[in-house]
């Protein structure tokens, strides 16, 4: 009897997932624990694996389908009873369209994305060029479609070279508009983003304030200390290992922030689980450092690297992702001056990083050019009032510019 292929459950408050591609077709070989599908869930990608060896026989439910959890998705007949694959049979159910592709225009030549099972059999590498055309996101290249809006009336008149008659009329340029569209779906991770910040809009009382921190002294220590980490720990030393302890020393003392609203209550938290956003070829996802009060630079640093590399490959586990009571977002990696960031719910702010200029200050009655990064706080305002807002944001900046507070308390 085929073994059947269900949906395990991957959060507690996710019932339902979305097929974004199978890696193997019906009559394919399959190994254990070899990934058959890639499943697409409101918080990550993960890829689901066979749990026997065999063949698969039947797929029950195709690519872009939604499937609650727990649901039979294919069968797989164990190796012992399975029959020898069929190559023939195999090439046509590859070849077929599913009932996702049936509904975008088809690729060409140039487009198509790899072979699949050879995607599979080599483990979890996944290219960009590759994730960008199978899976259903923003970002797939758009497909060309040229719509010709008027004929020729003749091979003589749609010569380019043809001279104009003696007393003809000049005639009117052809008009040509080249349309490039495509209808993708949206990936259940874009969905539940675009839900949540528009909720967030609609439920929270957002104001974001701004101040500008001097990058002067986390460069040095950084110049100073990178080979030595980097030695020990074999990372490098970045600027999000301060703002984390920045902010976790700001939340300290203005506790409104790493709180939650509920109902008529206020829930205050006594540890810190500090969100790190981080944008994938998917969306943004925020990986949380759980109790990151009890983590050192060296492995705020490790755990910041190992989310990003995980992000990339799509590994992120729902668990890596709940909760957070704090959220940090970096803008500046991509050469964003200024922003507001939006909070992330049901949490009381975000702190929002910039890239980092050379701009004239004053500093002692001169003009000198420091390195200088804009900062922004966004707040619920039904949490925390202005004075704990501009505070806060203040603590961060004086922590970043002379970080020996932090270790004084001061």
């Amino acid at each position: 009897m085929p073994l059947e292929l269900r949906i395990p459950a991957v959060g507690e408050s996710i019932t339902q997932v979305q097929i974004a591609e199978w890696l193997k077709a019906e009559g394919d070989a399959v190994q254990k624990d070899e990934p058959v599908a890639v499943i697409d869930s409101e918080k990550t990608t993960f890829e689901l694996p066979a749990p026997e060896s065999g063949t698969l026989v039947k797929i029950l439910r195709q690519a872009g389908e939604t499937v609650d959890i727990g649901a039979a998705i294919a069968h797989i007949e164990a190796r012992a009873a399975a029959s020898l694959p069929n190559p023939t049979r195999s090439a046509e159910v590859r070849n077929a369209p599913t009932k996702a592709s049936t509904t975008r225009p088809s690729k060409t030549a140039t487009e198509r994305a790899p072979d699949k099972s050879a995607r599979a059999k080599d483990g979890n590498a996944k290219s960009t060029s590759e994730s960008a055309v199978t899976r259903g996101d923003s970002k797939r290249t758009p497909e060309i479609m040229p719509v010709r809006t008027s004929e020729p009336e003749s091979e003589q008149d749609a010569r380019p070279d043809r001279p104009e008659a003696a007393g003809d009329h000049p005639e009117a340029p052809q008009a040509a508009t080249d349309l490039e569209e495509e209808i993708v779906p949206m990936s259940m991770l874009r969905r539940t983003v675009a839900r949540r910040l528009v909720e967030a809009k609609q439920h929270m009382a957002m104001l974001t304030t701004f101040n500008e921190v001097e990058m002067s002294a986390v460069q040095a220590l950084r110049q100073e200390h990178q080979e030595a980490l980097q030695q020990r720990y074999g990372i490098k030393l970045g600027l999000m290992s301060f703002f984390v302890k920045a902010a976790i020393d700001g939340l300290k003392r203005f506790p409104q922030l790493n709180a939650e609203w509920r109902d008529d209550d206020i829930l205050y938290r006594n540890y810190f689980d500090i969100g790190i956003a981080i944008a994938s070829e998917r969306g943004l996802v925020v990986p949380v450092l759980r109790r990151a009060e009890r983590l050192s630079f060296a492995e705020v640093e490790q755990m910041i690297a190992n989310f990003a590399t995980r992000a990339r490959k799509e590994e992120l586990k729902p668990q890596d992702l709940a909760g957070g009571t704090f959220t940090i977002t970096n803008g500046g990696v991509f050469g964003s001056l200024l922003s507001t960031p939006i909070i992330n719910p049901p949490q009381a702010g975000i702190l929002g990083l910039h890239t980092i200029q050379e701009r004239p200050v004053a500093r002692a009655g001169q003009v000198v050019v420091r390195p200088m990064m804009y900062v922004a706080l966004t707040y619920d305002h039904r949490l925390v009032d202005g004075r704990e807002a501009v505070l806060f944001l203040r603590r961060v900046k004086e922590a970043i510019e002379s970080p020996a507070r932090m270790l004084m308390e001061v």
